[in-house]
């Protein structure tokens, strides 16, 4: 019998309407102004801290909806964005360093939605607002980098044409290096001129003669203008690990960078990625030397340093650095596969390989260790005033005993957990940042194009949407009204798939959304008017209504996909909204081909198939 749907498709169609309402469902609730407080390192997070945190919001005069602790962090959920702010201002003040302070926006969704994973899409910054920082680049940093490798160099180079020198190190405005009499120092000097073209050297008088190796103005420009754009792509490198929609980083002046975060949940956590400053040192332990009798004397054995493990143990450590994490190509988390615990398994490149296969080869059966080293900038109010204090972290998170040669892919164990082990290897992946950075403003924003300007956005929309309604009732009658449900359909079930995914919906997407709605019209069109013809021709109504549905589908189908293939060649060569529009485009395509051709043909075969009628209200 025609115009007759077997049963497992009514149950398809009535599975596909009740899950997608479920999980279109959350963006209902909207989001609470929260302030998330997590904890990094060996810190945690549990009833004191949480107790600490109720007590000084209490002192404070502020009152919140809730504070729940969830996974790693701990959610204290505002009414509105003035307490939300001054939360945050109160707890930075009051929480000890190594707490991660920040402002989030918590979904509002019930717990019982959520339990099926059931949660809003994201809105882009330019809709609900995000995550705003403002990072500041350390440009005298940057060139102090820049001439402690080349102490490196220079130490190396002049070992190599046998040039002995009595110091050198790291002076105020150079390398500072130092000889017995003048005729080494004419050697020297003539041997770095010839190599380090780039270089300005200064003779130094004195007890014993000397050069000044520093960088000209060109090169300290070159490098502080490297040091920012090599921090733009790590940053974008870093972001791309957390898993964020279309963001916004780029250079703003000489020294800043601008970076948006739209929709993020874990904002403590971006905070700690992108503001992290991680590398690796693999540098031999001193086993020849007593640590205790270092600390007992207070003198350090030449050539030796004095590290401390994560748990406080001292250890001695030789200055002279195998291996740093610049040579480092690939890092990747995982399970050590004897013991089971947390490991980092490590990648080098060619020359990163060569270096640690020569010290390795030299060194089997002695101990060697990985330092771990982060630079921090915490700015506190004092006095009214905000003072940046900077600090280097420097701890040995693994010591091993070299078994065998070690060459281009090893692995390295000692590490707190599986997250730590997880963050260590996204740093290392996305690379080191050329230079520390501070974030020196955090906040979330708002819509930039204005609160009045979004209301017209959603409301385009609406009016669209109720414009289509109106008409398709008024022109098609009880066909109307059958389409007037599959678009609406249509509409939820775009939403619920864009929050399936948690992707990120701007302005442009909702410009994709208003189109879809015309497109989902059209197909119903097509449909209409063709059983129309049918009748007109003077067909049976089953056999026109079959008619319509079949000799359509071709045309629909054409259209559809030719817009869809348009809509991928966006999504592949367009950018942030560009990709934005054509997901959302995408989504509508395939949704309004399902509501227009199998949607509305479940209901008229309800109403109609089957059954003696004598006139169609189409």
């Amino acid at each position: 019998m025609i115009n007759q749907y077997p049963l497992w498709k009514y149950l398809l169609i009535l599975a596909v309407i009740v899950i997608g309402s479920l999980y279109a469902l959350p963006n209902l609730y909207g989001d609470n102004p929260a302030v998330q407080v997590s904890a990094t390192r060996d810190l945690k997070i549990n009833t004191q801290t949480r107790d600490q945190i109720i007590h000084s919001l209490k002192n404070a005069g502020l009152s919140y909806q809730s504070i729940s602790l969830e996974g790693e962090r701990l959610l204290i959920r505002f009414t509105d964005t003035g307490d939300q702010l001054r939360a945050a201002d109160v707890l930075t003040e009051e929480l000890e360093r190594g707490y991660v302070v920040a402002l989030n926006l918590a979904s509002a969704t019930p717990d019982w939605l959520k339990s099926i994973n059931a949660l809003p899409m994201y809105l882009g910054l330019d809709l609900r607002g995000g995550v705003h920082f403002l990072m500041e680049v350390d440009m005298d940093a940057a060139v102090n980098q820049s001439l402690e490798r080349y102490v490196g160099e220079l130490r190396s180079y002049l070992r190599g044409e046998k040039v002995r020198y009595l110091s050198l190190s790291h002076a105020e405005k150079g390398v500072q290096i130092l000889f017995r009499n003048i005729e080494i120092r004419d050697q020297a000097q003539q041997l770095i001129r010839d190599e380090y073209r780039n270089l300005i050297l200064t003779e130094l008088d004195g007890d014993k003669p000397g050069l000044l190796v520093s960088l000209s103005e060109q090169e300290q420009a070159d490098t502080r203008a490297f040091a920012v754009q090599q921090n733009i792509t790590t940053l974008r490198n870093r972001v791309n690990e957390l898993g964020v929609a279309e963001p916004v980083i780029q250079q703003q002046g000489k020294d800043r960078i601008v970076v948006q975060l739209p929709g993020v949940q874990d904002t403590a956590r971006a905070k700690e990625i992108l503001g992290a400053t991680a590398t690796l040192e693999f540098r031999l332990v001193d086993e020849k030397h007593s640590v205790q009798d270092a600390i007992a004397s207070k003198r350090i054995p030449a050539g030796s340093r004095l590290y401390r493990e994560r748990d406080g143990n001292p250890v001695l450590l030789k200055k002279s650095v195998i291996l740093t994490g610049d040579y480092i190509t690939d890092a990747s988390s995982g399970l050590e596969q004897n013991s089971g615990s947390p490991a980092v398994f490590i990648n080098l490149d060619g020359k990163g390989a060569h270096l640690m296969e020569n010290a390795t080869k030299d060194n089997i059966g002695n101990l060697m260790a990985v330092v771990f080293i982060e630079n921090k900038v915490e700015t506190r109010q004092v006095n009214g005033e905000a003072v940046k204090t900077r600090y280097k972290l420097e701890e040995v998170i693994n010591i091993a005993r070299i078994r065998d040669r070690l060459s281009r892919r090893f692995q390295i164990t000692g590490l707190d957990d599986t997250r730590g082990a997880r963050d260590l290897a996204l740093l290392l992946r996305a690379g080191a940042l050329a230079a520390p950075i501070e974030i020196i403003e955090e906040r979330t924003v708002g819509p930039s194009l204005g609160k009045e300007n979004i209301e017209q956005g959603f409301m385009s929309v609406v009016i669209g949407f109720v414009l289509v309604l109106i008409f398709m009732a008024f022109y098609y009658r009880v066909f109307g009204l059958i389409a007037n449900i599959a678009l609406t359909l249509n509409l939820i079930l775009i939403v619920a798939i864009l929050s399936m995914l948690q992707a990120t919906l701007t302005l442009p997407g909702i410009a994709g959304m208003v189109l879809v709605v015309g497109m989902a019209v059209d197909a119903n069109v097509l449909i209409f008017e063709r059983i129309r013809e049918e009748l007109r021709a003077g067909n049976s109504i089953q056999a026109s209504i079959n008619a319509g549905y079949e000799k359509a589908l071709s045309t629909i189908a054409d259209a559809n996909i030719t817009t869809l293939i348009a809509a991928v060649v966006l999504f592949s060569f367009g950018t942030g909204p560009i990709k934005g529009f054509a997901v959302t485009l995408s989504i509508g395509i395939l949704c309004s081909m399902f509501t227009a051709i199998m949607g509305t043909r479940a209901l008229v075969n309800l109403i109609y198939g089957g059954r003696q009628t004598r006139k169609l209200s189409i």
